[in-house]
């Protein structure tokens, strides 16, 4: 983070809470900011910073604010001159191996909420991590929580892992926490009629959150699905169909590798051919689809796709 000294709001931010919020713990419990410079606001400094990382972790534990500040305020301020020496380097400081961080993860514009969701996966705290999904999928549903929530952490954490080859249990901890998130919501859910949309992975493809989070926006949406889940190769995937008779197939690919237009071209050839084959995610190039087949461009487009084909065929049927 550096050592320069951060408004309120940029504070605010950087821990995912209000202003109001840190008003509150200056005016009773101390926990303010300290650098002062003539006919200019007060400042954060990073030691306040570092305490007030202490007291949001502490009461998001369910301490008690008043305890949680007594052990805040234990952090040792620095001694003068300590900044310009380097002194005090094993002072707690957001992000240091104390806190289980390190480096931040990237999360781009994202706003508040995705970077305290960033800082609780870097500190492996599973419980504020699912507090911040179920907080968001109840106030902004299923695809406003991908979109402006966990999309961008999870590419931050794909972005660092490129870069240093680490954060393979932080991607882990997170993916377990949002499956569980996106599982709870397909069980609260009350679709309703036949399962018309069948979700696969390609073959090969073991990269399946995208996917659930398509699964949880159509159980939120009341639209019956099936899910096969990761690696499904393409026979076992057109046996399903046969199987099944689908209106839909959604076929995920996350990376080049899995996205072999064969697949749909096995889809599209079936005894049972579906009315819809999409080909979701990044790994798909437009040009090399099979004619016939829709790239949505995003979760939202998947699903109004969806919800479109089940309101045709509602239509079509008299339900």
């Amino acid at each position: 983070m550096g050592d320069e000294a951060l408004s309120a709001g940029a504070v605010a931010r950087r821990l995912g809470v209000a202003v109001t919020t840190l008003r509150t713990w200056h005016q009773r419990y101390g926990l303010g900011p300290s650098q002062h410079l003539p006919g200019h606001h007060r400042r954060y400094t990073p030691d306040d910073l570092a305490r007030l990382e202490i007291m949001r972790k502490l009461t998001a534990e369910g301490v008690t604010p008043a305890e949680a500040a007594r052990w805040a305020r234990q952090v040792p301020a620095p001694a003068p001159g300590d900044a310009a020496a380097g002194i005090g380097a094993n002072r707690v400081r957001p992000g240091s191996g104390r806190d289980g961080g390190g480096q931040t993860i990237p999360v781009g514009r994202a706003g508040p909420a995705a970077r305290g969701l960033a800082r609780a996966a870097m500190r492996l705290d599973s419980v504020a991590i699912g507090e911040a999904i179920a907080h968001a999928l109840a106030t902004d549903g299923v695809v406003g929580t991908w979109e402006g929530l966990l999309r961008p952490v999870l590419v931050g954490i794909g972005e660092r892992h490129a870069a240093t080859a680490g954060l393979i249990d932080v991607e882990h901890l997170v993916s377990r926490c949002v499956s569980e998130a996106f599982a709870a919501v397909a069980r609260a859910a009350s679709a309703t009629g036949p399962a018309r949309i069948l979700l696969s992975c390609a073959d090969e493809e073991q990269h399946t959150l995208p996917l659930e989070a398509l699964a949880a926006a159509l159980a939120e949406a009341g639209v019956a699905y099936r899910m096969l889940g990761a690696r499904v190769p393409t026979a076992a995937l057109v046996e399903a169909v046969n199987r099944t008779g689908p209106a839909a197939v959604v076929v995920w690919s996350h990376i080049r590798a899995t996205a072999d237009p064969a697949q749909l071209s096995a889809l599209l050839a079936s005894p049972r051919r579906p009315l819809l084959v999409l080909a979701a995610g990044p790994g798909w190039r437009a040009d090399s689809l099979p004619a016939g087949v829709v790239r949505p461009v995003d979760l939202a487009e998947a699903v109004s796709l969806a919800l479109a084909l089940r309101d045709s065929l509602d239509q079509s049927t008299g339900a």
